[in-house]
């Protein structure tokens, strides 16, 4: 069955950064964990400090995950946009890189989920 379109469709994303009053669409994601089923996006001020990031935001995301506790944050290693990347925990997201629609992604050595299955 063939579909006769009625005229033209705006295309009106709803992403934009111009929607966020002011924040960042961060999404993050945590390799070999996938209890937590996909990566979590936050609208965050560019200004916050990457460490806050990580000690106040990504709690709500992935603490109920058993491995979290286990973390040993001197060890993990960092992705952005699929870069690896070091982060300063002082500086601001902006400062470390991190624009609207970014993804950092974290990796937890020896530690891959649930005894060990991913999960």
């Amino acid at each position: 069955m063939s579909v006769n379109a009625i005229g033209e469709y705006p295309v009106l994303p709803r992403d934009l950064k111009e929607n966020f009053h002011g924040n960042i669409m961060v999404i993050v994601g945590w390799d070999k964990h996938m209890m937590i089923s996909s990566p979590m996006a936050f609208p965050l001020p560019p200004d916050m400090p990457f460490g806050a990031f990580v000690k106040e935001v990504m709690p709500a995301a992935f603490a109920p995950h058993p491995d979290w506790e286990k973390i040993d944050w001197d060890s993990v290693t960092w992705l952005l946009n699929g870069e690896p990347f070091q982060p300063d925990m002082e500086a601001s997201l902006a400062d470390n890189g991190l624009d609207h629609k970014s993804v950092v992604r974290f990796q937890t050595p020896g530690l891959n989920g649930i005894q060990g299955s991913g999960s």
